[in-house]
């Protein structure tokens, strides 16, 4: 009798769970005013580059903050948010005393990665100044290694915003 070489079962792919996250279905954007004041300038009163990060920053934090999630809270329990990935073009500059408006929104949940998109429009949105996407993972601070899942009171807040 000839031994059959022993044949490790395949699960079909499809068999394979996969956490597809949140990806926006509505484009539901929070709104997040600024002014553009001569600490965000350069000597010729434009608005300096980096003073768009703020922006987006801020826009971000009051995002979560209108679901119920409080930056502050989130990094006392353990739990940071920081960039992995950026991306901006500029499209036209703000120049010193203009208005805009910072939209942004959770484009898309990923495990623990959370891409967000933003512009940055005229108040009237006829002008787009800057776009954007940036990418957040989560991570315990005490370790100081990506977490394995988004704490549960995070995960239920950003389900709000898919239901924009």
């Amino acid at each position: 009798m000839t031994e059959q070489p022993h044949k490790t079962p395949k699960l079909p792919t499809s068999a394979i769970q996969t956490d597809s996250g949140i990806r926006a279905e509505t484009e539901h954007w929070f709104e997040y005013p600024v002014i553009a004041q001569p600490h965000h300038t350069d000597y010729g009163g434009v608005v300096w580059h980096g003073t768009y990060l703020t922006w987006m920053e801020s826009a971000r934090v009051e995002c979560l903050r209108s679901i119920g999630v409080d930056f502050a809270e989130l990094v006392a329990l353990g739990c940071d948010l920081p960039v992995v990935e950026l991306s901006l073009k500029y499209h036209l500059p703000i120049q010193l005393g203009m208005r805009a408006i910072v939209k942004t929104r959770l484009n898309q949940t990923q495990g623990v990665r959370m891409h967000w998109d933003y512009k940055i429009q005229s108040p009237d949105t006829q002008k787009l100044f800057v776009s954007g996407r940036v990418t957040l993972v989560g991570v315990d601070r005490e370790k100081g290694k990506i977490v394995r899942q988004l704490p549960a009171h995070l995960q239920n807040a950003l389900g709000k915003l898919k239901q924009g």
